[in-house]
């Protein structure tokens, strides 16, 4: 791969930095700065407000979602030139964090199994920041089993009432849409039982509790169906065929999570920032040998993210190597974040740190990181996807793999 700008990609990029030096809200750039990752904190506006703010500027001079289809908001650009948004984006891309299921795994999945007028009825204001969508997965009972959930979905009419809990579910609290993936048939094995649906979250029927997390952040839900119902046509791909639906979304939301930050760059600046009675720490041949080690954990993944966007650019399908980068980098997060606590010492247990001491950003990381390690798939169930999908090695003996679900010994259900 040739990572350097062709002249019309360099062309893209000086129209694009130049629209954001003339549109980006630039009063909230050090409030964007300084906020912890996952999290959209403002203090000076009101989060959701501004984010959807920005989003439907974006839209509106045709850089949000500018890789997907004309016709469903987008402009038909290259999937390299959307990544050359992104980066010219920079800080200001944090506004898009209330839209990050909707655009990275809601919508790649409408787009394989949504009718054309749904398509062309959702996709803009997914796009332009109009509607928030979450995907309605992860139940406290299965964990990371997905194909034992337990949510059921049953006939009525021309339509299905909803009964069952989900959990962990990101941006529920403002989401408009869910991608439900739901039980329809317990009398077959796990796996051939699922139906994806995507439902209105603001109807009768659906409650949403948000968890306070120890970070102090609520980004995370409970979610509680009670004979919530959803008409058929709101059904994505055949009954019985949410397995593989969900796979489409569970691709493009590991690719996304692939993206995840190492943290890297911020403890190899404060390595060189802090000043102690020793020197600094990056002068420390032991300190160095670390940053090393994690400056080529972060390169690797660089680059292999580069990999994966080269392979959508040519309109492949996000593969199950895309589980590498998130497995990698989650685990890196956690590791550079904690060696950091250790070198700032007692200013490490400050929430509010001095920015000469990383301004609180390793705390709230530090707390935020096991998180990481979970959502997106755990780092087991990666770690099997790679050794039995990209590897190529036996799978782990699964003893419920050909048994009907109903038949299958449930604890807590």
């Amino acid at each position: 791969m040739n990572f350097d700008d062709t002249p019309e990609e360099a062309a893209l990029r000086r129209r694009a930095r130049g629209w954001i030096d003339a549109n980006a809200p630039h009063a909230l750039r050090d409030e964007l700065l300084n906020a912890p990752l996952f999290s959209l904190e403002l203090k000076s506006v009101e989060p959701i407000v501004a984010a959807k703010a920005w989003q439907k500027q974006k839209q509106a001079a045709g850089w949000a979602c500018a890789h997907w289809p004309a016709a469903y908001g987008g402009r038909d650009a290259t999937l390299l030139q959307r990544v050359i948004w992104d980066q010219e984006e920079g800080v200001y891309g944090k506004l898009s964090q209330p839209f990050s299921i909707g655009v990275g795994m809601a919508a790649p999945t409408l787009m394989a199994y949504a009718t054309e007028a749904q398509k062309r009825d959702l996709l803009p204001k997914i796009a332009s920041g109009e509607q928030v969508w979450c995907q309605l997965f992860s139940e406290p009972v299965a964990g990371s089993d997905l194909a034992g959930l337990a949510t059921r979905a049953t006939p009525d009419g021309d339509g299905w009432r909803v009964n069952g809990q989900k959990v962990w579910t990101s941006w529920a609290h403002h989401a408009d849409w869910g991608l439900l993936l739901a039980r329809t048939d317990a009398k077959v094995p796990k796996h051939k039982g699922l139906t994806m649906f995507f439902i209105d979250m603001r109807q009768p029927g659906v409650e949403v509790r948000p968890i306070r997390q120890m970070n102090d952040k609520r980004v995370f839900n409970e979610v509680y169906f009670t004979d919530a119902w959803v008409p058929d046509h709101q059904r994505l791909a055949a009954v019985g065929a949410g397995w593989q639906a969900s796979l489409t979304t569970l691709m493009n939301e590991r690719l996304s999570a692939s993206g995840v930050p190492t943290g890297f760059e911020q403890l190899f600046a404060l390595c060189c920032a802090l000043d102690g009675p020793d020197g600094r720490p990056v002068d420390d041949p032991a300190v160095r040998a670390k940053l090393a080690t994690w400056a080529v954990t972060a390169s690797g993944l660089k680059y292999t993210l580069c990999r994966a966007l080269t392979s959508l650019s040519r309109g492949e399908t996000p593969g199950p190597e895309s589980s590498v980068g998130k497995l990698a980098a989650a685990s890196t997060l956690q590791s550079v974040t904690h060696y950091a606590l250790d070198l700032l010492g007692e200013h490490g247990q400050l929430g509010s740190a001095a920015p000469e001491h990383g301004g609180g950003w390793f705390q709230a990381m530090t707390m935020r990181s096991p998180a990481l390690r979970i959502e997106a798939g755990s780092d087991e169930i990666l770690r099997n996807i790679i050794a039995e999908r990209v590897l190529g090695l036996p799978g782990e003996p699964r003893v419920d793999k050909d048994v009907p679900y109903e038949a299958i010994p449930k604890r807590g259900r």
